[in-house]
């Protein structure tokens, strides 16, 4: 599957590393990424035949680059039948160096918008000296990019989180919010006409990290919350990495927890009637052992 000759793959993979080690991580996200299209949906089935297309946003971080990567691997295998719209809001942080994306789109010939939109000086002017960005910075965005999305003509925005943000949003509701919820593979936005995707939603955070640095893609650091110290996230961050450090594998572990719950052993009477809950007399054998010892 990945033999690469210069005419058989997309211009994102040339110069890819030649070792088996590089191959197994590649094909190892390949598979992840098309596991969570498949089992989420993210593939809409049209009457008139007609393919979607997805409005791809790109960072510039690791995380955006490996899932533009990905899905133009998938996409030149056929395995996914959607036109992809790269798409960089530039939100105007100083320093930002608004070059380097549209020059590497343009040279791995990746259709693409790169917008223009201030967002930054709205953030510094709002949020009180020593709160967090991310709330107001993030709902900016999102409300960008939707509209980005409908002047397109796409049907949905194409996120690059992966299974470690996901794990950590959990945790964040858990500690933060009282309430057991995190980002979910698809959805759809409040005013209901756009999906949200997260195809990278099975893929680890260090799996990111190691391909696009291995493909030496141009990587820009988000300065404008990197910046910040006693960030929440940073610190459920610290708690999970001294977790997997002394557990190996407690990451997968309890990612795939979020995948199998059980609403009848939980405790939200929402999600399942625990008042209509009624014995069953007819089960039980009349002369059935109740385990308790006979103290006579």
């Amino acid at each position: 599957m990945f033999d690469d000759d210069a005419d058989d793959i997309h211009p994102l993979f040339y110069g890819a590393p030649k070792s088996t080690e590089f191959k197994k991580l590649r094909k190892r996200i390949v598979q992840n990424t098309r596991e969570a299209v498949e089992q989420y949906g993210m593939i809409e089935r049209r009457e008139d035949g007609s393919m979607p297309r997805w409005l791809v946003c790109l960072s510039g971080g690791k995380d955006s680059y490996t899932l533009l990567a990905v899905l133009h691997e998938l996409k030149w295998r056929g395995l996914l039948p959607v036109e992809i719209l790269a798409c960089n809001l530039d939100q105007g942080q100083p320093g930002f160096p608004a070059t380097v994306l549209p020059e590497f789109l343009e040279k791995m010939g990746v259709p693409h918008r790169i917008e223009y939109q201030d967002t930054y000086s709205i953030v510094m002017d709002k949020v009180p000296q020593g709160r967090t960005y991310c709330a107001l910075c993030s709902r900016l965005r999102r409300g960008n990019l939707y509209r980005i999305a409908r002047e397109e003509g796409c049907s949905a925005v194409v996120l690059g989180h992966h299974r470690d943000d996901i794990l950590e949003t959990f945790f964040m509701n858990l500690f933060h919010g009282g309430r057991l919820a995190t980002m979910p593979p698809k959805l759809v936005n409040e005013e209901g006409d756009l999906f949200v995707y997260r195809p990278l939603a099975h893929v680890s955070e260090a799996d990111c990290e190691k391909f696009a640095r291995s493909m030496n893609y141009p990587i820009i650091p988000c300065d404008l919350c990197g910046s910040q110290d006693g960030l929440q996230r940073q610190q459920v961050k610290q708690i999970l990495d001294g977790w997997e450090k002394n557990s190996p594998g407690r990451r997968q572990v309890m990612f795939k927890a979020l995948t199998n719950i059980r609403p009848s052993h939980m405790m939200d009477p929402k999600l399942f009637d625990f008042a209509g809950l009624m014995r069953d007399m007819t089960k039980r054998a009349p002369d059935a052992d109740d385990g308790i010892p006979d103290l006579r």
